[in-house]
């Protein structure tokens, strides 16, 4: 075989695997058939970590792995290595430079021929033995040189690989972990109620998800707003953009404009490289500034630049950047009345207020409650590894019932809440929401005093709230099980307010 021959069938092996190990096995077994070689072996030298790996055998697999090796002796290696790019023959099979002796002996092998694997920052060796200890001649030397290149580029490439594929499974740990805390099986957001209590707010979204116009989203507090905007995002033409959430509240004055807008290096104290704002870092994406009614004055005159002309300038740098980027806005407070007052800049209002959508409470779309329910206790499942349990009919109705003040973000939190108490056997919703069972019907009256307009007087309510216990544990005050431990009190001074409220525990006695 020619050596043109040779070399076009090792890079053309080369090409085909992304891993050394097949490309080795192949090369190998090519050479066995033009020269005496029993057995070619690729080792890698890495220096920023101090060690050697056995990464490839041919024709014949072999175990691979780390090789000890004395730091010095590593050292000599890869000297070694990047001063015989051309290859080092054995005059004699049993003069074996100083270097690879011990590299040799680790190996179980005497290399007739040993050459340097060179490509860019990778270095390694490629050691052929031969058969019955015999010295390779010039052509056979030749021959092995020949395929030194392709086989460098082999292990550069496999060492990239390698590096790859750790980052892709570094990523997926990441993001099951990430999932599991979230109690999700996706990164897609779920609309719960887009059909029905979220039916009108969907067909908006559907409306201005096509176009680039800015998007005013409004409401009380825990509605949804942010799984509103990513929909938006994500069924807009820059889904495939980065979507970028940014808490206005959250942000001190003084570094809004750094935030925004980004600065360059040395403009103030502290800024000791340049950095990207989040106009840039949303370039092709969506920018979503939640609770927007907080940014600053000057900060609100910026943006409304930044929405005019799709320019923005970084913190002490003087050249503007151009941006494309879609704003999405919201907030729980009346800014058409912080626009009139003067609290909100009123040109900036009519700019992001173009496309409004409002998200009603959840107490205006109690039928979603159940399906709701149902997706946050599967959640909560996924994210402290409990068993999944289903809310009840009447786990339900006590659900149903609260005027969920905190809207969807509370009902998350007493479910999640429901489901540690419950320990993967129940949803402890009542207890959840901040009462026992056995002390709902108190509760239950309280409620109907409350939403009669006159609330129960201090007295009352206790008077109830005793009695409940009592009835729960017939009458019987001591002890466990009795009601002085179910209300948390010391016997003598339950038997106190019973006498002072007038109530006769024989009464509730079976």
């Amino acid at each position: 075989m020619r050596i043109q021959d040779l070399v076009l069938q090792a890079w053309r092996e080369t090409s085909r695997h992304n891993e050394i190990g097949p490309s080795l096995h192949a090369v190998a077994s090519t050479l066995t058939t033009v020269a005496p070689v029993s057995r070619l072996d690729v080792v890698r030298l890495d220096r920023e970590h101090g060690h050697a790996a056995h990464v490839a055998t041919g024709p014949a697999g072999s175990p691979t792995g780390l090789i000890s090796q004395a730091p010095d002796n590593l050292k000599r290696l890869i000297a070694w290595a990047e001063k015989n790019g051309v290859g080092w023959a054995a005059g004699d099979p049993n003069e074996i430079p100083r270097p690879l002796s011990p590299l040799a002996e680790t190996l179980g092998m005497s290399p007739g021929w040993a050459g340097g694997l060179l490509h860019g920052d990778s270095i390694g060796l490629l050691l052929a033995s031969s058969l019955d200890g015999k010295p390779f001649g010039p052509r056979h030397a030749s021959l092995l040189s020949a395929v030194q290149e392709p086989i460098a580029v082999s292990l550069a490439t496999d060492h990239r690989w390698h590096e790859l594929v750790a980052l892709r499974e570094a990523a997926e740990a990441d993001k099951r972990s990430l999932l599991r805390r979230l109690g999700r099986t996706d990164l897609t957001d779920l609309v719960v109620g887009e059909a029905t209590g979220l039916a009108q707010v969907m067909r908006r979204v559907d409306l201005v998800s096509g176009s680039d116009a800015p998007v005013l989203l409004l409401g009380e507090t825990g509605t949804g707003k942010e799984v509103i905007a990513r929909t938006i995002h994500q069924r807009s033409d820059r889904h495939s953009g980065p979507f970028i959430r940014v808490n206005c509240g959250a942000i001190p004055p003084e570094l809004v404009d750094s935030q925004l807008f980004g600065h360059e290096k040395g403009a103030f104290t502290g800024a000791s490289e340049q950095r990207k704002g989040w106009f840039e870092r949303a370039d092709q994406g969506t920018l979503f500034l939640d609770e927007i009614g907080e940014l600053p004055p000057d900060a609100q005159v910026r943006f409304l630049r930044v929405l005019q002309d799709s320019i923005i300038e970084r913190v002490g740098g003087g050249d503007p950047l151009r941006v494309d980027v879609r704003v999405i806005a919201a907030t729980h407070r009346d800014l058409a009345a912080m626009a009139q007052s003067g609290g909100f800049r009123e040109d900036l209002w009519y700019r992001i207020a173009v496309f409004p959508i409002l998200l009603p409470p959840l107490r205006d779309r109690v039928g979603d409650i159940p399906e709701l329910a149902h997706h946050f206790a599967q959640r909560a499942a996924t994210r402290f590894g409990l068993t999944p349990v289903a809310p009840t009919q009447s786990d339900l109705e006590v659900l149903a019932g609260y005027r969920w003040p905190g809207n969807i973000r509370e009902l998350g939190a007493v479910i999640d809440r429901a489901a540690i108490l419950g320990e993967g056997r129940t949803l402890e919703i009542s207890a959840a929401l901040g009462f026992s069972p056995l002390t709902s019907e108190a509760n239950a009256s309280s409620t109907a005093s409350l939403q009669s307009g006159k609330p129960a007087t201090l007295d009352d309510a206790m008077r109830r709230h005793i009695e409940v216990a009592l009835r729960s544990t017939q009458g019987k005050i001591e002890g466990h099980d009795g009601a002085a431990a179910i209300l948390d009190i010391n016997p003598h001074t339950l038997r106190a307010r019973m006498r002072k409220l007038g109530i006769r525990w024989a009464e509730f006695r079976r």
